[in-house]
């Protein structure tokens, strides 16, 4: 297969998981080609020599100055033939191209690009607004190929979506939400439920090393956190219960791997809270760097939030990861999470933004040390069941072709 993928930057750190199904499809034999917006600086995967993905990836972002951006997108419409590309200018202008996901300069330069392709079978986008994106390059002829679009969190969540997705969701041909809890929220938007399949973000089991976990006498409680500092992660409810187990003199250490705009504010809060010897914010880590943080806790803690615009979770990638290397986790009511974490069995769930059920089953666990293996296998067995990236990209191959199927047999083709 043919198969593109729309993605906003690539590579980019915090989504490992479009890279692991990169690899997976060409792993598989697929013919994978990503068209991203924009790249994140920063230390690369070895994965991009090693697939040669620098060969295999667009970058579709029109230059910033607009004279520039015209004169480019001129030049790559020439390219493609004077009837082609004014027949392009002109569906861009009828369809009002410019008023919606991108600009109509934009959406011409993206489209231009895409014709120097042959057609695809899949054009997959990783987040509804990629999908947005790509309805208007097939409304200018571009993007040729099946439209698949992955739903992950803030782009099914925030308040207004369901009217920016109506077209999109009346048009596209698969949806993917990465938890039951969206898909019941596309359907309710409009969606088509035999169009809304689950399909859940996975991880590589084989970089994540299962092991027990155990405290030696003396030993600080290591908590953990890894997350992007935005409201819906809730760490400052994890600050706040953090705060509670110092002021009983419990021996805590908090660790918070990762960045983000509400880093210098959760700062705050920790010099307020009386609490900088116990907690470090690393900034974030590479696959390296969290593999280690990993190794060296006794709990992870994920207190997700529902955001004030609201913006949700999938089911978070670092719950997945510390599940896999046999840490006990406590998350929050949240979303698709308790679709991974069984309350009391591979962990603990409380509230959201209920930082003294936080501090309860933290303290549990501080004081119950011999539950930790307990919790770590049935985490680790549940993380094999379902969120193996090695079985989940086999199944996406077979949606992939099943989706196909409906093209080569007319009786089952979409009207």
């Amino acid at each position: 297969m043919r198969i593109a993928f729309f993605v906003s930057r690539f590579p980019k750190l915090s989504e490992t998981f479009i890279l692991n199904q990169v690899v997976g499809l060409l792993e598989a034999g697929e013919d994978v080609t990503v068209y991203a917006w924009g790249r994140e600086e920063g230390v690369l995967p070895p994965e991009l020599e090693r697939y040669e993905l620098p060969r295999r990836t667009r970058y579709l972002a029109a230059p910033r100055a607009r004279a520039l951006r015209w004169a480019r997108t001129a030049r790559l419409l020439a390219a493609s033939g004077v009837r082609r590309g004014g027949k392009m200018v002109r569906r861009a202008w009828a369809a009002r191209i410019g008023e919606g996901a991108f600009s109509t300069s934009g959406a011409l330069y993206a489209a231009a690009t895409l014709l120097s392709e042959e057609p695809y079978d899949i054009v997959h986008c990783q987040f509804g607004g990629l999908g947005l994106r790509a309805l208007a390059l097939r409304e200018l002829g571009a993007a040729r190929g099946r439209l698949v679009v992955s739903f992950r969190g803030a782009d099914i969540t925030r308040e207004g979506r369901a009217e920016e997705y109506s077209e999109l969701l009346a048009r596209g041909d698969l949806f993917l939400p990465v938890c039951e809890n969206f898909r019941e929220e596309l359907i309710r938007q409009g969606a088509d439920p035999a169009r809304v399949r689950v399909h859940r973000s996975g991880i590589s089991l084989s970089r994540f090393e299962y092991r027990e976990r155990a405290r030696s006498p003396g030993e600080p409680l290591s908590l953990l956190t890894v997350s992007r500092l935005t409201e819906k992660k809730g760490v400052r409810y994890a600050l706040e219960a953090v705060a509670r187990l110092k002021a009983e003199g419990r021996n805590i250490r908090y660790r918070i791997v990762g960045d983000g705009e509400l880093r210098p504010e959760l700062e705050r809060t920790i010099a307020e809270l009386g609490i900088g010897a116990a907690v470090e914010i690393t900034g974030a880590l590479g696959h390296d760097g969290v593999v280690s943080a990993l190794g060296g806790a006794h709990v992870l803690l994920a207190p997700s939030v529902t955001a004030a615009d609201g913006d949700k979770e999938g089911i978070p990638n670092a719950l997945k990861e510390g599940m896999a290397v046999g840490l006990p986790v406590v998350g929050t009511l949240h979303s698709g999470i308790p679709e991974l974490v069984e309350d009391g069995v591979s962990g603990f769930l409380v509230p959201e933004r209920d930082s003294v059920a936080l501090f309860e089953r933290l303290a549990w666990l501080d004081e119950n040390p011999e539950s930790w293996a307990r919790l770590g296998r049935a985490g680790r067995a549940r993380v094999e069941e379902d969120y193996d990236i090695v079985s989940l990209n086999d199944r996406l191959r077979g949606l992939y072709h099943e989706l196909l199927s409906e093209v080569a047999d007319p009786s089952a083709a979409r009207a």
